[in-house]
């Protein structure tokens, strides 16, 4: 990011998230986490949050993986909530998928039942779900991971006995 000072940095960070082109946004998503660490995370998940809501898939899976990156201003910042909603009613599966790996990055238990949820979603989804569970402890988590051990996609199977395996 060549923009000169953190200032300046954001200012155009913030320009772009706006920008009428879906590749500006996607970029700007993209370029979060290194942003943030010129800047002060916390006012660009604000933005992010918005970003979420993108009529462009790839912008929204883009940003998903930019808060899942940022971690404790994200969950501090509503992230999580936003996550939520997209993990449980985004049209594309590989925004619900983009937006499970973020909360198992972001490990909040307010993202928990919706990882649970998505653990019976599309193959992909599930593969992300099963993997996202890793920070989480519990008997729910581990009936999840119990039912992923008999799942039809060996990938899912795998993930699963990868977690609880000591």
């Amino acid at each position: 990011m060549r923009a000169g000072s953190p200032g300046r940095a954001e200012r155009a960070w913030h320009t772009a998230v706006h920008d009428h082109d879906v590749h500006c946004r996607r970029r700007a998503a993209d370029l979060a986490p290194l942003l943030a660490t010129r800047a002060h995370a916390t006012t660009l998940v604000p933005d992010l949050v918005h970003l979420l809501r993108d009529e462009d898939v790839t912008v929204v899976e883009a940003t998903a993986w930019a808060l899942g990156e940022l971690g404790e201003p994200a969950v501090h910042g509503g992230a999580v909530e936003a996550l939520v909603d997209v993990a449980r009613q985004h049209a594309e599966p590989i925004a619900r998928e983009a937006a499970v790996a973020a909360l198992g990055a972001l490990g909040d238990e307010r993202g928990l039942d919706a990882i649970l949820n998505a653990c019976t979603d599309k193959p992909a989804v599930r593969r992300r779900a099963v993997l996202a569970l890793a920070p989480f402890e519990g008997k729910e988590v581990e009936a999840a991971l119990k039912n992923a051990l008999e799942d039809r996609d060996w990938q899912v199977r795998q993930a699963a006995e990868d977690l609880l395996r000591p």
